[in-house]
């Protein structure tokens, strides 16, 4: 497809930052559009993966420190009404409530597993915030057993919002590409030690079978023939 056709489906100031990257060379921003495409695709099944394995570890550790398996809908009058939420907006409460709407609109019956499913990832990672961590005694910290000693929550919060922050701009076509305006897959690459580092932290064995999905340094590699 010929650039300029592509710029009007894609749109110009999608492409623009592509363009000047590649010292306004329209055949090498349009091949670099497409290595982007590429490597944020070999991304999504580790992705995936992460907030799969993330939210079931932490549905857990919640269930046994509330000793109900329904916390996720009993707890909406429970630590999720808090008053020390209030600056929030009461964020995970207001998040159940829109996911028990969004079943009933489907038609559909209530329940958790429903309502666990419709959750965002930030609503799994917002647990390690201070002000939610503390309601529920820190219990989620027990999802990284073989964290080092000196790992603590700050450190895993840092992690998690960065890899949450790198997933939303994969899955809403933001370039995973640059470094300022300069052609660079430094952090791309570093989300995907992150998640590996996590994911060793939680149990060993989850990186040889996250491993086996992972095409992004292939997809990555590609940049060397702009």
């Amino acid at each position: 497809m010929e650039y300029n056709k592509l710029e009007y489906y894609i749109s110009q100031p999608r492409l623009e930052r592509f363009l000047r990257a590649t010292g306004n060379s329209k055949a090498k921003a349009q091949k670099l559009y497409r290595v982007n495409l590429r490597a944020s695709q070999a991304f999504y099944p580790i992705l995936n993966l992460f907030e799969t394995i993330l939210r079931n570890i932490v549905h857990y550790q919640v269930s046994s420190h509330f000793t109900n398996p329904n916390w996720i809908m009993t707890e909406k009058n429970g630590f999720m009404s808090h008053r020390s939420l209030a600056p929030g907006r009461y964020f995970l409460k207001n998040s159940v409530i829109k996911a028990e709407r969004t079943v009933r609109r489907m038609g559909g019956t209530v329940t958790p597993g429903k309502i666990i499913a419709e959750q965002s990832f930030g609503f799994w990672t917002s647990l390690f915030d201070t002000h939610h961590y503390r309601l529920i005694g820190g219990i989620v910290i027990h999802c990284f057993p073989n964290k080092p000693k000196n790992v603590n929550r700050n450190i895993i919060n840092q992690k998690l919002n960065r890899i949450r922050e790198f997933r939303n701009r994969v899955y809403h076509n933001e370039p995973i590409c640059f470094n300022g305006s300069n052609i660079d897959f430094t952090d791309s690459i570093n989300i995907r030690q992150e998640i590996y580092e996590l994911l060793e932290w939680i149990d060993a064995e989850l990186i040889e079978y996250v491993e086996y999905f992972n095409g992004i340094d292939a997809k990555i590699n590609a940049i060397n023939y702009l």
